[in-house]
Order: structure tokens, then C-alpha cells, then sequence
């Protein structure tokens, strides 16, 4: 005899199913028929749990969101300085991607989605990266201990950097890089961004 699933499990294996393929197709790839047969239940029954596709959607991302690195181990035991947080936290961020690699995949899709809750996704994967070093970068230049430059196009280029290696390691079918980890990337691209800034010793 088929075990039943609660209304609380159902949800869930709904948003399961609807993180893959919309991390797979976006939000305009996918259908609720698709949805539906990959569960294996009637759109009936999709639509007690979730209004439209677009709230499916929202409840997708929501889930994507709870899947945030947590900085604080970092912060804490490597507040030894700049240099050494931003690399515990690039760490700790490319892990997650390389662990989760459909959080890569919906950020990439949430830009070209266009609604308000795309956006925030988007903005919101990268704020911890983009606050931590617009402050730092702030505090140096009032320190004296970089020149003076323009701390968002800084926060913005490590984004880039970062977002590009992660493309690259995670989501290219073929590897240009195949001869070097992504931890030895990592360093080699953070050393050369700190160079970029030219810290003081």
C-alpha cells in the first residue's frame, strides 16, 4: 500500500521538483504540466498549494534564499584583518555554489526574469560580499592605507571576478582551467584583486 503524503510534504516535494526545473529553464521555460507530471499530480492539486506559477516561483526562490552561507566563523575566528576574511569568505561562498550549483543557475535566470522577487534574489546573493568590502575599502582609504578609489566599482569588479570563476568551475561544459583547483583560482584571483587595491602594509 502507497504511503499518502501530507498536504505539508506535498508542498515541499512541489517545490522540489519546481527548484530543478526552473534552475534548469528559468521561469518562462517551465510549465505547470511539466511541473505537475514530473510530481506526478493534477494542476488541481498544485493549485491549493500555490496560486499561480508565479507564486511557485516566489516559494522557489524563498527556498533558494534559505540556502545563505553564514560568514560568522569566518568573521570571527579570521578577524585578523581584510585580506583574510574576504578569502574565508570567498571560501565559504564558493563552496556553497560548487555544493548547490542550481543556486548559480537561478541567480543567472532571476537577472532576466524581471520580477520583484528576481531582483532581490539576485541583489541579495551578493550583498554580504558587496557590504563587507565597500566598508573595509572605506575604512582603508580613511586609514590612508589605499589610494583613494571608487569602493562600489571595487565591490562590483570582485563580484565579477568571482561570479566569472564560478561560471567557468561550475557551469561551462568544458573546463579551460581543468589544470588548476578552484582553490587555487581563488587565491590566485583574490592575490591579484589585492593588488588591484593596493593595501599598505
Amino acid at each position: 500500500m502507497v504511503k499518502r503524503l501530507s498536504a505539508e510534504q506535498r508542498r515541499a516535494t512541489i517545490i522540489e521538483v519546481a527548484k530543478r526545473l526552473f534552475a534548469q529553464n528559468g521561469f518562462h521555460g517551465v510549465s505547470i504540466d511539466e511541473i505537475v507530471n514530473q510530481v506526478g499530480v493534477s494542476p488541481s492539486i498544485l493549485y491549493r498549494h500555490f496560486d499561480s506559477k508565479e507564486k511557485l516561483y516566489e516559494a522557489v526562490l524563498q527556498e533558494f534564499s534559505c540556502t545563505r552561507e553564514s560568514y560568522v566563523e569566518t568573521i570571527v575566528d579570521d578577524d585578523i584583518g581584510f585580506e583574510t576574511v574576504l578569502r574565508g569568505m570567498t571560501r565559504v561562498f564558493i563552496s556553497s555554489i560548487v555544493n548547490h550549483p542550481d543556486l548559480m543557475k537561478m541567480e543567472m535566470h532571476s537577472q532576466l526574469e524581471g520580477s520583484t522577487a528576481s531582483r532581490e534574489f539576485f541583489l541579495n546573493r551578493w550583498k554580504s560580499f558587496t557590504d563587507y568590502i565597500e566598508y573595509n575599502l572605506t575604512e582603508l582609504q580613511a586609514q590612508g592605507k589605499i589610494e583613494s578609489i571608487n569602493v562600489k566599482a571595487a565591490g562590483l569588479i570582485y563580484q565579477g571576478i568571482i561570479r566569472e570563476l564560478l561560471l567557468t568551475k561550475c557551469l561551462e561544459p568544458t573546463d579551460r582551467f581543468s589544470e588548476t583547483s578552484i582553490d587555487d583560482l581563488v587565491d590566485e584571483l583574490i592575490t591579484l584583486f589585492l593588488r588591484m587595491i593596493n593595501i599598505k602594509k
